[in-house]
This record gives structure tokens, sequence and C-alpha cells, in this order.
């Protein structure tokens, strides 16, 4: 039996762009399916999913070009509504039943998001990926993330990172000195800046007491160590 029982599990959208330079790479997406698959089917976790877009488009940086913000906050949401899709398909060719859940409606290719619906949907063994973040601009998907973590009383929160293998005291990728941790407190993260999530979403987090994992996606049978509870990467508690 799995160490948590349901889960909330966040993937950024770097993450599915894998080493080369397509949008969406294939072999890397499918690697993630069959990680969830292993999870769910073979352990029978619940699971939800939400998926960042980074790897389409980002609001910030369009709106640091010129655009105005919450029209290009709204472009990113579309972008995390292509990933599920794409993250739909790819579990669902592997036998995973899967639905996807949107907080903006796109009623000709997914669900809105309904929480005693994706709540049932977990009851009937079915992977639910939330797209379109919150719904609102101005907010992340790491907020989307631990405010759906906390609608559906997950147990815990999985930060599937790319090519990070957990929180640094400093950025190890310019300081090979920097330090990892493999615990530290929510106000630790939050009054030392560590780029764990943002702050709002670490805040929703700390005040419902919902733990965060940060781990490394890429490393294959990661996601079942961190759903069996096993020590790997960072925990926030």
């Amino acid at each position: 039996m799995a160490g948590y029982n349901r889960v909330l599990l966040k993937i950024s959208g770097e993450a599915l762009r894998g080493p080369g330079h397509d949008v969406i790479d294939t072999e890397t997406l499918n690697n993630v399916a069959r990680q969830i698959r292993d999870v769910t089917v073979e352990l029978g976790t619940q699971m939800g999913i939400v998926v960042g877009g980074g790897n389409i488009w980002r609001g910030q940086a369009a709106a640091e070009r010129g655009m105005e913000r919450a029209q290009a906050d709204y472009a990113g949401m579309l972008a995390t509504v292509i990933n599920a899709l794409a993250l739909q398909s790819a579990l669902e060719k592997l036998g995973v039943d899967t639905r996807v859940q949107t907080a903006i409606s796109v009623t000709a290719v997914a669900e809105p998001y309904i929480r005693r619906r994706a709540i049932r949907h977990f009851e009937k063994d079915r992977v639910v990926v939330f797209a379109a973040g919150t719904g609102n601009p101005f907010f992340s998907t790491d907020t989307a993330a631990a405010l759906r973590a906390v609608e559906i009383d997950a147990e815990v929160l999985l930060m599937a990172k790319n090519a990070v293998d957990g929180v640094y005291d400093a950025d190890p990728r310019t300081q090979p000195q920097a330090r990892l941790l493999t615990h530290i407190s929510y106000i630790e993260a939050l009054n030392l800046g560590l780029r764990v999530m943002d702050s709002t979403a670490l805040s929703l987090c700390m005040e419902n007491k919902l733990p965060i994992v940060v781990f490394d996606l890429a490393r294959e049978g990661n996601i079942r160590r961190a759903v069996m509870g096993e020590p790997i990467g960072t925990l926030v508690s």
C-alpha cells in the first residue's frame, strides 16, 4: 500500500520539454505517464495533477515584453490546457482512466472544475488533471496546485521539478558549494526566499499544514518514491 492515499502532483510545463527543442517531448511525456500509472494503478493511490504551461507560454514574461498582464495570464492558462490534454492522451494509452477539469470554460475538450465531481472521480480510480490554473490572472500554477491540494484533501503536495533534485540554500548552477536541504520549515522557506514555490502558494500550504515534497521528475521512479513516503529531495513541513 502506498505511503499516501491521495496526493496532488504538480508538474512544471518545462519538465515536459525534455532534452530536445520540442515544446512537448513525446518520450518525456510517456515516461511521466508510466510513472503515474505505476502509482495509481499498481499502488491504488488517488492522484490529482496540476500541470504548468511554461514550455509553451509564460504570462509574466509576455507582460514584461509589453502585453497586458491579465491577457498574458489567460493565454498561459490555455497553454496548461494543451499540456493537460497531452498528458491525458498519454495516460489513456496506458489504460489509465483520466479526466481533465479546467478552471476556465473549455467544454469542448474538458469538464469544468467542480470539487465534488473531482473527488467522485478519485473514488472511481480516475486520475484528474486540473488545468487553467486557478482561473484568475496574477496567480501562478504553484498557487493552483496548493489550492487544489487543499480542496481535494490531498495528504501531500508533490512538486516535480525539471532537473532540480530539491531545494538548495543557494543556486547550485552558479554556486557549486550550495547545499541540498532535505527538510525545512515553511517559515524558513519564506524567510530565506528559497525557490520552493511562490510565496502565496507556500503560505496556503503552511496555513493548512500541507506538507510539500520537492524532487526531480526526470529520475525514473521518483514519483513512486515520493508517494511511498521515502526520503527524497526536500520535505517542506
